[in-house]
């Protein structure tokens, strides 16, 4: 098998690794929210996934990896599959693994304005971010931009995958505004607590798994399997530190051992083990991994603080840990990190990269969500009515355990007149 070929199996094998993520994303958003909303928040996932691929087949990939100039690419809409291999990788091979990950940033913004969004405006936004929001960062740094000629190093995508997606997530959860009776009249915060931990937390186990694809097919390559290996295996200490160490902090500040804690401190580990992972050794994987355990915990605290609500904690762990992740390749990276001798200088380009691409992340996402809350006819936001009531009936005419339609079937035979003799 020639190296063509190996590369190919291996970025398309990571490729599946990642769409599978999107269950995970799905088991972990629908598990965090109520029962009354699991099938809406089931919906707009799977419609994510659909929306984010047509269009950055479309017009995404061209405004990431076309040919333009510092700020965006303006060539390579709806390839072919003529156009020119990209290293040993055919178009098309190339193009999937990265539309999955184009999928992936707007899946974070779901989580944030779950239970109260309306369907529709959010797929609008789906549509718009995909085309015009994801790739312009995505093109700074892998498309050959100004951030990439500076020296930014975001291997695997702290900053273009989380980092832009929670600062969208931000705008998102502004724009929407917190779920009804969240905060109570002198602001303090009411817990909406998840319906089904075993969902959430098969979610994280998805998302885990499909983490090393995520980081080492980032390699798009399969010609150093010592290096994917090594990736790897910092990817998963990073998660596994992530996991432990929020657990561990969330039972010093309030005495309980809070799983939904441990769950996204995982996913905070991982989330900042992303742009690094190729530079950043395995003992350092662990501190940076623990690291964003704490921050996850302090951020979740934070944001219920300032009454920005976000049901499943995607702000925190995409957002938070997504620009530390990246500052953490200026900290601890072999070579040019602050701590093994690197200096300051790399820490400074990647604290301008993070900064940049979740600034215009979070302005470009504020002009959509508030674009369209003027705009669009009944706003981004369901009805009181149909929040109240929850979605899955309101809106989608099922529920999702089907023990609610059971026993108005029930309630309603009972009423029924008895038919005359």
């Amino acid at each position: 098998m020639n190296q063509a070929m190996l590369d190919s199996v291996w970025v398309l094998l990571s490729a599946f690794l990642v769409f599978f993520m999107h269950a995970g994303f799905a088991l972990v958003e629908s598990g965090f929210c109520r029962k009354k909303n699991a099938v809406m928040v089931l919906l707009k996932n799977f419609g994510v996934v659909a929306i984010a691929s047509i269009v950055f087949y479309a017009v995404g990939y061209g405004f990431m990896f076309g040919e333009g100039n510092p700020f965006v690419g303006l060539s390579t809409f709806v390839p072919s599959g003529s156009e020119a291999d990209v290293g040993t990788l055919p178009i098309y091979v190339f193009l999937f693994f990265q539309l999955v990950f184009a999928a992936t940033a707007c899946t974070i913004v779901s989580g944030a304005v779950a239970e109260r969004a309306r369907l529709g405006t959010f797929f609008a936004f789906t549509a718009l971010a995909t085309a015009f929001v994801y790739p312009v960062v995505g093109h700074w740094v892998w498309g050959g931009g100004w951030l990439s000629t500076m020296g930014f190093s975001d291997f695997a995508g702290s900053t273009v995958v989380h980092a832009v997606g929670g600062g969208m997530a931000l705008a998102g959860a502004l724009a929407v505004g917190p779920r009804l009776g969240k905060y109570d009249k002198e602001g303090n915060s009411k817990p909406m607590p998840a319906h089904n931990f075993p969902l959430a937390a098969l979610g994280v186990i998805v998302l885990w798994l499909g983490w090393f694809g995520f980081n080492g097919g980032s390699t798009v390559s399969a010609e150093e399997p010592a290096s994917i290996a090594r990736i790897v295996l910092v990817t998963n200490l990073a998660a596994s530190a992530g996991f432990l160490v929020s657990l561990g902090w969330v039972r010093f500040r309030t005495g309980m051992l809070d799983l939904s804690m441990g769950l996204n401190g995982a996913l905070a580990g991982l989330v900042g083990i992303t742009a690094g992972c190729d530079l950043i050794a395995p003992g350092y994987a662990l501190i940076v991994g623990g690291i964003a355990g704490v921050l996850c915990v302090e951020g979740v605290y934070f944001l219920d603080k300032v009454k920005i609500d976000d049901p499943v904690g995607a702000i925190t762990v995409h957002g938070i840990c997504g620009i530390f992740g990246t500052l953490a390749v200026g900290l601890f990276g072999d070579g040019v990190g602050l701590f093994v001798g690197g200096g300051a200088s790399q820490l400074g380009i990647q604290a301008l990269g993070a900064l940049s691409g979740t600034a215009f992340a979070f302005v470009a996402g504020s002009v959509l969500w508030f674009g369209m809350k003027m705009l669009v006819p009944g706003g981004v936001r369901v009805s009181e009515e149909h929040e109240l009531e929850g979605l899955d009936v309101a809106e989608c005419g099922v529920d999702a355990y089907g023990e609610d339609f059971a026993s108005r079937s029930a309630a309603a035979s009972a009423a029924m007149p008895a038919p005359a003799e």
